[in-house]
């Protein structure tokens, strides 16, 4: 036991030492009443150790070498170190393949030593990291035999976690009905039993993101800040991010006024930073009714915009409709205007000017056509809209009706 503390000191004065030191003390000849909780402490301590030093390739081979040690400790304690090294290994930077190598072949060690509930968790850890990096058919592959497995055993808060992985997994696939269906059965299933905090933060989250996909802004809102209140409580990075997704709903349902009121409130102070500032930026341009101002928070707040699935496509859908409204408010007033004159007054460049033309022109926002030859913009008047559809289907419902009072009458006739 002081054996085991000086090495743990040693590791953090002296990390080469301390290492060497570890590995000693997980290959020695220990009590059997100090076998199992020194050889833990110095597994995971080494494990800590690693990860803190990038040490990849060493924390891939201490997790094969502890195996023979594994004998000695009960099964609930061999999943806990198992995953805890996983979980490490998460400290090292972009060693998402790292952490899928050591769950494939901890999966593997499990099937052959017929580890049936460490496989399944270790299946569930994999399956969301193939999620994160954005192998969506590996990911579907490995859940779906796993849940049909999970279910038969009817362990409830399993099958939230992989049912949830999935609705996330086909979100990103846009697939939005599988999505919201997987969603449901998770929801159901954490009604049931007992939740954590963290996971049922983790399930609103998602439901706000699906409302936002339907443009449900209201209830995205009111799920993302359940979602807030759930990972602040427990102190989880993920409570900005909800608070991001809080600012991005009231953005989106045009209400830039409550932005400012939610950043200045307890919460909005506590994660002030650079991704809270891209969506004042984001609120400020749509109050003020500015292109250029919009385009500029684009700009300065690349990573926290464009790096944010999510926020990009509903921010970009926004910025979409405002060019819009203020290029036809510009044309209006002209049959035939120069391309350059338009991007002069909206104040962007020519190409995107021209690129937005093209397309309103096509999805009939306005009628009209581009005369590239010379540099114009013709717009037409809008032509008059017949009504002989209209009156047609009008005389046709009531022609339907007359033959099939004709055909009533006759058949009574017959009979």
């Amino acid at each position: 036991s002081e054996f085991s503390d000086e090495a743990q000191e040693l590791a953090k004065s002296n990390p080469e030492q301390g290492i060497s030191a570890l590995r000693k003390l997980i290959n020695a000849d220990l009590p059997p009443d100090e076998v199992s909780r020194c050889k833990e402490a110095a597994i995971l301590k080494l494990g800590e150790v690693l990860a803190e030093n990038n040490k990849t390739q060493e924390l891939l081979q201490l997790l094969q070498e502890i195996r023979p040690l594994f004998v000695s400790f009960n099964k609930a304690k061999t999943a806990k170190i198992v995953r805890a090294l996983i979980d490490l290994s998460s400290k090292i930077p972009n060693s998402e393949e790292l952490q899928i190598r050591l769950c494939e072949d901890s999966i593997q060690w499990c099937r052959d030593e017929k580890r049936t509930f460490l496989r399944q968790r270790l299946e569930t850890k994999l399956a969301q990291l193939y999620c994160d990096s954005q192998r969506y058919k590996d990911a579907l592959d490995t859940i779906s035999p796993l849940l049909k497995e999970v279910k038969k055993l009817d362990d409830k808060l399993q099958l939230v976690e992989i049912q949830l992985i999935e609705s996330k997994v086909y979100a990103k696939l846009e697939n939005i009905p599988r999505s919201k269906a997987s969603l449901t059965a998770s929801r159901s299933c954490a009604n049931a039993i007992y939740c954590p905090p963290v996971l049922q933060a983790e399930i609103d989250m998602m439901s706000g993101i699906l409302n936002s996909e339907e443009k449900d802004y209201r209830t995205a809102y009111s799920y993302f800040y359940e979602a807030h209140e759930g990972f602040n409580s427990v102190e989880d990075f993920r409570a900005l991010f909800a608070l991001k997704n809080m600012l991005l709903s009231k953005i989106m349902c045009n209400r830039p006024e409550d932005v400012y009121i939610l950043i200045s409130s307890k919460a909005g102070t506590k994660y002030t930073g650079p991704q809270i500032e891209a969506m004042r930026c984001v609120a400020h341009a749509l109050q003020m009714r500015s292109l250029h101002e919009f385009q500029q928070a684009l700009n300065n707040f690349k990573q926290e915009i464009e790096g944010d699935p999510v926020v990009i496509r509903h921010v970009q859908a926004l910025y979409d409709t405002m060019l819009e409204q203020h290029l036809i408010r510009i044309i209006e007033p002209f049959s035939k205007v120069e391309l350059s004159h338009v991007a002069e007054l909206i104040e962007l460049p020519l190409e995107i000017v021209t690129g937005k033309l093209s397309q309103m022109i096509l999805d009939k926002k306005f009628e009209g056509t581009l005369d590239q030859g010379i540099g114009c913009l013709i717009v037409y008047d809008e032509p008059p809209t017949s009504k002989l559809y209209e009156s047609s289907l009008k005389y046709l419902d009531s022609l339907n009706l007359v033959m099939d009072s004709l055909f009533e009458k006759a058949s009574q006739v017959k009979g």
